[in-house]
């Protein structure tokens, strides 16, 4: 078991949160998650580092949407915003592309950012710092526990 994966468990499970664990095999897409897990891509949440001017971010999105940088610049208040690297991603959180989970402080060093989007799901799945380790959970539990800034950053406003 992989540190990120226990730690969100601990996470989860110290705040008495109900939850689904699904191993499956390794997915490389927020598309192939989905059917792994057997929930619609809109239930997933995707978690994105980006760098903002020097600053890096987590910003998790429903995997059905796409990110709209000019609203997060906007919102930052910063003049560059970019993708983090495979490398640097994997320096920063020892994780690969794919498996981030969407939680900052303190299971990954980051300042977190929801889209709104994700507070019109039921529910929320995601890989949970592995590409084969799924979490399922309530969406209003997610959003109360990750403790992320919530803000508009999808395109087109959805």
């Amino acid at each position: 078991m992989n540190r990120v994966f226990q730690e969100i468990v601990e996470l989860i499970s110290s705040h008495h949160i109900p939850y689904r664990h699904i191993q499956h095999e390794p997915t490389y897409s927020s598309e192939e998650s989905a059917k792994a897990r057997g929930e619609s891509l809109d239930t997933g949440a995707k978690a994105i580092l980006m760098k903002g001017d020097e600053t890096f971010s987590l910003f998790v999105i429903s995997a059905s949407k796409k990110i709209d940088s000019k609203k997060i610049k906007n919102f930052l208040h910063v003049s560059s915003l970019r993708f983090a690297t495979a490398e640097e991603l994997l320096e920063l959180t020892s994780l690969v592309p794919g498996s981030v989970p969407p939680f900052g402080n303190p299971v990954l060093p980051f300042p977190l950012y929801v889209d709104h989007s994700i507070e019109t799901l039921a529910r929320v799945a995601f890989n949970a710092g592995s590409l084969t380790e799924s979490i399922v959970m309530d969406a209003k539990d997610y959003l109360q526990l990750c403790n992320g800034t919530v803000f508009s950053f999808s395109k087109n406003g959805s």
